[in-house]
């Protein structure tokens, strides 16, 4: 059952994917006849690059970071900026909810969710459509493989050396693919700008990943934010070749 579910899920994703790429205009014309819109569409939705959602997980309870060795709230990238203002405990607002506990819970103790944007920096469609669209400082890292993005995570004013904040993301991502090992990253950096954080994964060539997979899983915990999103590798190909 759980298969048949799976598979049907595989197809839906493949099937969207592919009615993207056939709707879209820059499919049918060499890169070098691409509009402004054409990159815009590229970049912003098509199979490499697209808005996903994520979850936001709910903050830990004192007991539970104590029982992990923690004290006070982690911070950091993936922590820092997710919980809106006022979104704390509310204190009960008569004697009876005070007597018998019935303090509402807090936005920030619930799951909740968030649109972020993915985008695979290494694909060559990506890359070209960054060159007509004047995208002059993408980020990157230094290094050959398969380079996810992940942008619009929330704090974009922290400070510090972008492999620095990245190191303790690394442990935390990987691409899953089914009767093959996880593959995990060799590398992961965050790059601040004004409208948020960009967290940027490296995967090594050595990831091996055909067309023959038929479908990839990219899962990654940034902090408190679970994102889990699967590509469909026949809605990939660009002028006849897997990009990624």
């Amino acid at each position: 059952m759980h298969h048949r579910l799976g598979r049907l899920f595989w197809l839906i994703c493949a099937s969207t994917g592919m009615l993207l790429a056939a709707d879209a205009s820059w499919q049918t014309k060499p890169p070098t006849q691409w509009s402004d819109e054409d990159a815009r569409q590229v970049l912003i939705k098509s199979p490499w690059s697209m808005e996903i959602g994520a979850r936001i997980a709910p903050r830990q309870t004192e007991d539970e970071l104590r029982a992990g060795g923690q004290m006070g709230q982690p911070k950091g990238v993936g922590y820092d900026g997710l919980d809106p203002k006022g979104s704390g405990p509310t204190l009960p607002k008569n004697i009876p909810d005070l007597l018998f506990g019935k303090e509402k819970p807090s936005a920030r103790s619930q799951v909740r969710g968030l649109r972020l944007r993915l985008r695979w920096e290494s694909a060559l469609p990506v890359q070209l459509a960054e060159l007509k669209a004047q995208e002059l400082d993408p980020p990157t890292l230094e290094g050959e493989g398969y380079r996810i993005a992940i942008y619009d995570v929330p704090g974009g004013y922290l400070k510090g050396d972008p492999k620095k904040l990245g190191d303790p993301l690394k442990e935390y991502a990987l691409i899953r693919r089914e009767g093959k090992k996880d593959a995990k990253p060799s590398r992961a950096e965050v790059f601040t700008r004004a409208d948020g954080a960009v967290v940027v994964y490296l995967f090594p060539l050595s990831t091996e990943i055909s067309s023959k997979d038929g479908q990839i899983q990219f899962e990654a915990h940034i902090g408190r934010i679970v994102v889990n999103q699967i590509f469909p590798l026949a809605a990939m190909m660009f002028q006849g070749k897997l990009e990624l």
